[in-house]
């Protein structure tokens, strides 16, 4: 085994598909699906699966990779302490829904990081897409939320993908609004109140079920629907609009600006916000370390 042969499996892992992990990797295909035969042989077990579609990991390739991702983290580290140099760049995705507070504790993560070179990644995208990203390596971890509506079918879904859900706390739902709404001077919201104006939600793509959705009742009627893909976009048109969306109520103004207010929504509902992990993987020392920024960042 070499560290070059574990670095071409969890490439192979990231991208799915032997054509582009060379591609990255700037060598030969041949070469590279020797190398990862010889690793498979070495250890007497099988990493992937190779079907018509590209490459399936199988649960030992599972474990294999945990265990080979933290064994290149740590060499990483000893190389950068030791000789100013790093084998490679660390690499580390989150996928998460749209909120603040990911992107403050990303923030943080990156302040933290003592390397020289890294290579982060942080994927706001549509909750079907973060349970993908999770279940086949492209992400180290994602966020999303769960309620009373969609938890049977997200937690079925997390399972049948070898996931699971951490909680990070639970919040009422809130409104977010432009500071200059019409809404804006009420202590607290109802759905009539909401009537008139635009909702705001975010587009899921071809799983655009309820069950998916990244607003809480989205169920709920609305004559005026406006939807986005970022959170630039859904920020304009509150303030554009007069519009609102329904979501936690946490927010930063320090990295979103105070153009963004929330507000309580006067329903019996709750929204339990947390990460999700593969669950035959350890996490990683910056997996365990950004779990701990998103703690403190809604503690």
């Amino acid at each position: 085994m070499t560290l070059k042969q574990l670095k071409y499996a969890i490439t192979v892992a990231e991208t799915g598909n032997i054509t582009e992990a060379a591609k990255r990797l700037f060598i030969a295909q041949p070469s590279l699906t020797s190398a990862i035969m010889e690793l498979e042989k070495e250890f007497e077990i099988t990493i992937f699966n190779r079907t018509r579609k590209g490459i399936e990991i199988t649960i030992d390739g599972e474990e294999f990779l945990g265990y080979a991702r933290q064994v290149l983290e740590q060499t990483n580290l000893i190389e950068e302490r030791y000789t100013g140099t790093a084998l490679s760049k660390p690499r580390f995705c989150v996928s998460s829904q749209h909120y603040s507070f990911v992107v403050e504790a990303f923030v943080e993560l990156l302040k933290s990081f003592e390397g020289s070179k890294y290579e982060f990644h942080l994927r706001e995208t549509q909750t079907y897409d973060i349970i993908e990203d999770v279940s086949r390596h492209r992400s180290e971890i994602g966020v999303l939320f769960l309620n009373d509506f969609n938890r049977t079918i997200i937690t079925k879904t997390l399972r049948d993908n070898n996931l699971i859900f951490e909680p990070l706390f639970t919040a009422k739902p809130h409104v977010f609004i432009g500071k200059d709404s019409p809404l804006a001077k009420k202590k607290k919201l109802t759905l009539k109140d909401l009537k008139p104006y635009p909702r705001l939600s975010y587009e899921q793509g071809e799983h655009n079920s309820f069950y998916f959705s990244e607003e809480i009742l989205s169920v709920e009627d609305a004559d005026k629907e406006l939807i986005v893909r970022d959170r630039a976009t859904l920020f304009n048109l509150l303030i554009g609009m007069n519009g609102y969306t329904i979501c936690s109520g946490v927010i930063s103004e320090e990295l979103n600006g105070p153009n963004i207010i929330a507000k309580p929504l006067a329903v019996n509902e709750h929204m339990e916000i947390g990460y999700i992990l593969h669950d035959s993987i350890k996490p990683s020392h910056l997996t365990q370390r950004y779990i701990e920024y998103l703690k403190e960042c809604v503690g």
